[in-house]
């Protein structure tokens, strides 16, 4: 009986061998896996989360104060079409305008250039 118990003890043994080696054949190859994968990701230029957080918060501060400039443009042109039409006489807007005849005017006569000197 002590020799099945030895053989059950030395089984046991190499079992738990075994089993350590998987572990830590587990263990490097998720090391091997996790270096590759952060070397690719290193090659594909991409962003950090803080990165991407901070150009976030960026692009809403924009987009908002894009918001109140196009309120007070909007604000703006209406006080101006107000104003444009406040400054507008009444009788004026009523009517049209009238044609002015054109008169056709004669062409200036051109000055005469003094002869050129000969050359000696």
């Amino acid at each position: 009986m002590s020799g099945n118990r030895r053989l059950l003890d030395d089984v046991s043994r190499l079992a738990t061998s075994a089993a350590g080696l998987v572990q830590g054949a587990g263990k490097e190859a998720e090391m091997l896996v996790r270096q590759r994968l952060e070397r690719l990701l290193d090659g594909m230029n991409l962003v950090t989360r803080e990165e991407f957080d901070a150009v976030k918060a960026m692009a809403a501060k924009a987009r908002s104060e894009n918001e109140a400039l196009n309120k007070r443009l909007a604000a703006m042109e209406e006080v101006i079409q107000t104003l444009d039409a406040m400054s507008r006489p009444k009788a004026a807007a009523a009517t049209k305008p009238k044609a002015v005849a054109k008169t056709k005017a004669k062409p200036a006569a051109k000055a005469k250039k003094a002869p050129k000197k000969a050359k000696k």
